[in-house]
């Protein structure tokens, strides 16, 4: 007699050895049904195998995981679990604002990791602790906060490149975290300072953290 049906898994995220270690840390618990590295790829499988869940990077090449979800919004019966290792409240609800039924870091342990997905593909929503409470307030009965004319000078990528500024990551992270060159962090960072009228990345961080953008 055999068991229950495993969920069948797509794991997408733009670094292979991170995706190679995911699968490892998944091991029999579910069936990984493919793998992608960009938006285009992500689509073209998730379309192709129609897995229960959609393990899904926030920044890929390409786009982002809200522009997978949009690209397989006909795709039926696929619920994604975002993990990222951003855990950053506007990363959090762009994504459930889309669509995503959990978001979970990068630091979690394979077995919650097993778990989480295992969850949603029941149904549930499944949500790191201290990100539950970003959920919380942005979907609460509370008027969406007033548009800030500041913040509104910044491009999506200028904001992408603030929010990790002050977080305190490195030129060198925010590359990798965004599949950029030095350089074009460097001309962002420029940008950003420039157009908020900040003198450094510590008026930068103190700008944000008032904002709650960190």
């Amino acid at each position: 007699m055999s068991g229950p049906l495993l969920p069948r898994v797509v794991v997408v995220d733009d670094h292979a050895l991170f995706r190679a270690g995911v699968v490892a840390e998944l091991g029999d618990r579910v069936t990984v049904v493919g793998v992608a590295e960009d938006v285009a790829s992500a689509i073209e499988v998730i379309a192709a195998e129609r897995p229960d869940v959609v393990l899904l990077d926030v920044h890929l090449p390409g786009g982002g995981g809200a522009a997978v979800m949009a690209g397989c919004a006909e795709v039926d019966g696929v619920r994604f679990l975002a993990l990222s290792v951003s855990d950053a409240a506007e990363d959090v609800i762009a994504l459930v604002r889309a669509g995503a039924r959990g978001y979970v870091t990068k630091s979690i342990t394979a077995d919650d990791l097993c778990d989480a997905v295992e969850r949603v593909a029941g149904g549930d929503a499944v949500f790191s602790p201290r990100l539950a409470g970003f959920v919380l307030d942005a979907f609460s009965a509370s008027p969406p906060p007033a548009s800030d004319p500041e913040l509104e000078q910044l491009t999506a990528r200028e904001r992408e490149v603030l929010r990790l500024l002050a977080r305190g990551y490195a030129y060198k992270e925010i590359a990798r975290e965004l599949t950029i060159s030095i350089k074009t962090v460097e001309s962002h960072a420029s940008a950003v300072l420039r157009k908020l009228q900040l003198s450094n990345r510590s008026e930068l961080s103190r700008w944000a953290s008032e904002r709650r953008l960190v």
